[in-house]
């Protein structure tokens, strides 16, 4: 993990922030690096996400969804691909972890393809979702694609193709 960039800033992210927001998304998503977000859901979603500036410049952002009692995930973790591997995606997500840890979650999610970021970072590998089957069964009434993904639905299951599922456990 680098250091972070001199002048870093990470906050909570405001409605003004959903268009830098969009383009980092957009940025990410004709690959299938990020699922494309509509602006209404980046919307509804802002008081899950933090962004990171620099001189007053948005240069990456992400959420932390809560899931479960104690479970979250990490999502839509962008950083702009002039400011790669200078520290910005570990300072959005040691403040998402931070997050985590104030609400209560115990474990930290994320289907990713960036496995050795994540793995720098104390998540490993899972096979399944972590949760047990009466979450599980709980958690099929919610309407969030996101935890469609999560459980592995079929009906997201293109979306997820060659994504990796991982998991930190914050009560190490």
């Amino acid at each position: 993990m680098s250091a972070p960039v001199s002048g870093l800033k990470v906050r909570a992210a405001r409605t003004p922030d959903v268009r830098a927001i969009r383009r980092l998304v957009d940025e990410y998503s004709p690959d299938g690096n990020l699922l494309a977000k509509a602006p209404v859901t980046l919307f509804e979603d802002i008081q899950e996400f933090v962004v990171a500036e620099i001189d007053g410049e948005i240069v990456g952002c992400g959420a932390l969804h809560v899931m479960w009692e104690d479970l979250a995930e990490v999502r839509t973790l962008a950083v702009s691909g002039r400011y790669l591997r200078r520290g910005i995606g570990s300072a959005v997500l040691t403040e998402l972890i931070t997050r985590a840890r104030a609400v209560g979650v115990r474990r930290v999610f994320c289907l990713t393809f960036m496995v050795g970021f994540f793995a720098e970072h104390g998540f490993v590998e899972v096979d399944e979702a972590p949760v047990d089957h009466d979450v599980y069964e709980q958690l099929l009434q919610s309407y969030d694609e996101g935890v469609a993904e999560f459980l592995g639905l079929e009906r997201v299951k293109p979306n997820t193709l060659g994504n990796h599922r991982m998991l930190l456990d914050l009560q190490r």
